[in-house]
């Protein structure tokens, strides 16, 4: 007997076969976590990499926050995984039921998915940054005031609840297989780690014009009146330069990373909702109610009393 008819065997016995053929439909739109699984060993080496280069400098490595981000890394895998079968994963199934195009994958439409969740990466991270209930999960992975590979990890646990995946639902519509249109966002994340660090300068310039670089991703993270809400593609830079949001890094202002508004807190909970609070309290002062609602679609630097 084969060694994996010997597993199955084991599986079939255990009474557990029919709960884990349940699961794996409910699971299937997260391949994109087997993937961030197999790719954390490769970010905390490369990270311990730069630790040791970077380690005597305060202003760009801090042992304690980069633990600090890749707990918060832990906490947005474990929701994703946990709870994107769920909420997200049944609105994909019904839209790709009801596709418009029956799309064969090869390597066309492969490479057709990977620029369609790239496009759709950068909606919905503009998006994110200029609707309030969306940055209210994003600022996390902004807050940190420096720049580094552990920063890349330093995501939100509630974006599954936020709705930013709905941006890509499009998509599956249209004919592409939501497990692949996860398995192009996950390769496309990979690709954003590496573009957290100071390490790396600029490159040669055909690659600065098409792909997101570190010296991009450093403008986007400064909070400069120059850089905020600039450079928001993911693997591809086409987007911000087509769209008018792009912003080339200058050596003579270098950015000054963080968010308008820092928060100091060492408290994951805190890290992870204190825009939230914020959000709420604001809707929570007197007023009516569309005047209220406003705080969830305006801009995050948006006031009643400005308006």
């Amino acid at each position: 007997m084969a060694l994996m008819d010997m597993m199955r065997a084991v599986l079939e016995e255990s009474g557990l076969l029919p709960l884990w053929n349940t699961l794996a439909p409910w699971l299937a739109l997260d391949e994109r976590q087997l993937i961030f699984v197999v790719a954390t060993p490769v970010f905390i080496a490369v990270t311990l990499w730069e630790y040791l280069r970077i380690r005597h400098d305060p202003t760009r490595m801090d042992i304690p926050e980069a633990l600090r981000n890749f707990a918060l890394g832990a906490g947005y895998q474990l929701t994703e995984l946990l709870f994107a079968g769920l909420i997200a994963f049944p609105v994909y199934a019904f839209l790709y039921h009801h596709r418009l195009l029956d799309l064969e994958l090869n390597w066309a439409t492969g490479l057709l998915t990977f620029v369609g969740v790239d496009f759709c990466f950068y909606w919905m991270h503009r998006s994110s940054h200029r609707i309030r209930w969306f940055w209210a999960a994003h600022v996390v992975h902004h807050s940190s005031e420096r720049m580094n590979f552990s920063t890349a990890m330093r995501q939100n646990a509630t974006n599954i609840f936020n709705g930013m995946w709905l941006f890509y639902v499009p998509l599956a519509l249209i004919g592409f297989n939501p497990v692949w249109i996860g398995v192009a966002y996950a390769l496309s994340l990979v690709y954003q780690f590496f573009i957290h660090t100071t390490l790396v300068g600029k490159l040669p310039g055909w690659v600065e014009t098409v792909l997101n670089t570190p010296s991009h991703h450093r403008v986007h993270h400064g909070r400069n009146p120059g850089y905020i809400d600039r450079n928001y593609g993911g693997t591809l830079i086409v987007w911000d330069r087509l769209f008018g949001t792009f912003v080339a890094e200058d050596e003579q202002a270098p950015p000054d990373y963080g968010i308008t508004r820092p928060i100091h807190s060492r408290n994951l909970l805190v890290l992870w909702t204190h825009e939230y609070v914020d959000l709420f309290r604001a809707m929570a002062r007197p007023g009516g109610l569309q005047a209220r609602l406003k705080h969830l679609w305006k801009p995050p630097e948006w006031d009643r009393d400005a308006d």
